[in-house]
């Protein structure tokens, strides 16, 4: 359960926000002026806080001043509807999370909303390193005993006395964010912000926005001042993840304010300082995209000074077995329905199986799983995805012909993908040094541009990928020539 605390004198908006916000998660609790608002905080405890810069008695921005004195982590949205540029500097000067004019967009409004409280929960619930699976409500476990997860625990507790940036590398799904938290939590930053952006996950026009800020009329829809990330951050720390898909322009600012600490907003050329503990994660081979020059050498090795990798879970099949109680526990906590427990069938087929989507392809197996198993125990079968049993034949419903316009069904290969797979990750044992996804992905990428005779397009389409994705795996994989000879075309 979420719980706000809107702080703002006007009977019309504490209306208009416990209808906007009407939702069986959230609760909401008003204060008609900044002392009120700092009297119920500690006895509502609010996940965010959202207040008026202008009200009767105490401004919104001296009640900003006194929370932040006694709480840097709780984030505050400033709202008014006499925005200045002035007013918009000293909130964010003061550790606003953000700024909103009268009258609210409602759909950036709760966007911004869903962002603080995504914050809010980033920067509370402690991430511990759980050898049982038995943990409290408040925390997220990195969970194993394995010797590849001992050398993970050792080196965040190196690193609970430093401020050094850091590196976590490994393949999607392995916990990367988890650990980027861990080291926040374990650090003397860990009573002010925490702040996480996804690199890949933003166009990249707007990602300089969204890391440094802009002033109003930078560029087109620019309509009021931005402060970005790294303002919100100062003191704190802030996680780039997926940084290997980083523009290179913004590439060039973050080497900057790794440097020297300063940076300008879009559109601006006023200097800021930012004192930012920098934790950055990618499941790219960086080296790879340095040596394609897609990536700067020189951000690389100041983003190199402590580095993790995190393991598969290939690598760590020990684990397993307490990680799926860890996710069972913890996907059952808030459910009412009966408990339901792993079958010695089902732990050994977990054990058995390669994860390629690691331990978020494992918690979404155990989250499946409960919701097929049909008895109180989790079988083998409950566990991964494949073809539905066929009906009886007295039960087959009677189908039309298909019309010459329609589409062919598409016939069910999965057993023989799953044959494949069995065949590759028998391969893949045999030599533990070979990546698998890697070297599958280029001789797909390569077959199909074989296939098309080096069509972009068509081969784009066969992977089921753009022809952008398509163009970025052919750079990747140095596939520059993707037209088949004469040997190869008749082999």
């Amino acid at each position: 359960m979420n719980k706000i605390l809107l702080i703002d004198d006007e009977a019309d908006v504490q209306y208009s926000f416990r209808r906007i916000f009407n939702q069986p998660d959230l609760t909401i609790a008003t204060a008609p002026g900044g002392d009120e608002g700092l009297r119920l905080l500690p006895k509502f405890n609010p996940d965010l806080v959202i207040m008026d810069v202008r009200m009767a008695g105490m401004s919104g921005l001296e009640a900003l001043r006194r929370i932040r004195e006694s709480d840097a982590k709780i984030p505050i949205i400033m709202m008014t509807a006499y925005g200045t540029t002035h007013t918009a500097i000293e909130a964010m000067k003061l550790g606003a999370f953000d700024y909103l004019l009268k009258p609210f967009d409602i759909p950036k409004l709760k966007q911004v909303v869903e962002n603080a409280l995504k914050a809010s929960r980033d920067m509370k619930e402690v991430v511990n390193f759980a050898s049982t699976p038995d943990t409290g409500d408040s925390e997220l476990g990195i969970v194993g005993q394995s010797e590849p997860m001992q050398a993970v625990f050792k080196l965040i507790g190196q690193l609970a006395s430093s401020d050094a940036t850091v590196l976590i590398t490994g393949e999607s799904g392995t916990g990367k964010e988890l650990v980027a938290r861990a080291i926040y939590h374990h650090s003397q930053r860990n009573q002010q912000p925490f702040l996480a952006i996804n690199c890949a996950a933003i166009p990249e026009n707007l990602l300089e926005s969204e890391l440094f800020g802009h002033e109003k009329g930078a560029f087109t829809g620019a309509t009021q001042l931005r402060v970005g990330k790294f303002e919100q951050c100062h003191r704190g720390t802030l996680f780039l993840d997926e940084i290997g898909d980083m523009p290179p322009a913004t590439q060039a600012k973050i080497l900057r304010v790794l440097q020297s600490g300063a940076f300008e907003r879009v559109g601006g050329n006023q200097t800021f300082q930012a004192d930012v503990r920098m934790i950055a994660a990618t499941n790219r081979q960086l080296e790879e995209t340095v040596a394609a020059r897609s990536f700067r050498e020189d951000l690389y090795y100041r983003l190199n000074v402590v580095r993790f990798r995190m393991p598969p879970l290939r690598e760590r099949p020990e684990d397993i077995p307490m990680l799926a109680q860890y996710f069972l526990r913890k996907l059952q906590k808030s459910k009412t329905s009966a408990r339901k427990s792993l079958s010695a069938e089902a732990l050994q087929a977990m054990t058995e199986h390669a994860w390629p989507g690691n331990v978020r392809e494992l918690e979404n197996a155990i989250q499946r799983a409960l919701v097929i198993a049909t008895g109180e125990v989790i079988l083998a079968r409950d566990l991964f995805t494949g073809p539905l049993p066929a009906l009886p034949a007295t039960a087959q419903p009677s189908s039309p012909a298909p019309s010459p316009t329609s589409s062919p069904a598409v016939p069910d290969n999965m057993a023989e993908m799953e044959g494949i797979a069995r065949s590759l990750f028998r391969w893949a044992r045999k030599h533990p040094t070979l990546k698998v996804l890697p070297a599958v992905e280029k001789e797909l990428v390569r077959h199909a541009l074989k296939e098309t005779r080096g069509n972009q397009v068509q081969a784009a389409k066969i992977l089921g990928i753009t022809r952008a994705t398509l163009r970025k795996r052919v750079a990747k994989f140095h596939l520059e020539d993707p037209t088949p000879s004469d040997h190869s075309a008749s082999s």
